[in-house]
């Protein structure tokens, strides 16, 4: 069984969006929130992205 599944990722996004729009986050806090929510947002990109290609693969594959 995989470790860390598509679902796994949607959970932590939405955490994210979570932490962001607590209203109680101010100043350097919500900015260090905000410098860490683009770096999960720029690694789930890069996740999405691999999984593509996978699938890409495997139906290039399947339709040789």
């Amino acid at each position: 069984m995989p470790r860390n599944t598509l679902g796994d990722l949607n959970n932590h996004l939405f955490a994210q969006l979570e932490r962001l729009s607590d209203e109680d986050l101010k100043g350097e806090e919500l900015k260090q929130e905000i410098v860490r929510a683009k770096a999960v947002a720029s690694i789930a990109k890069e996740i999405v992205e691999t999984g593509r290609l996978v699938l890409d693969a495997k139906k290039f594959e399947d339709n040789k």
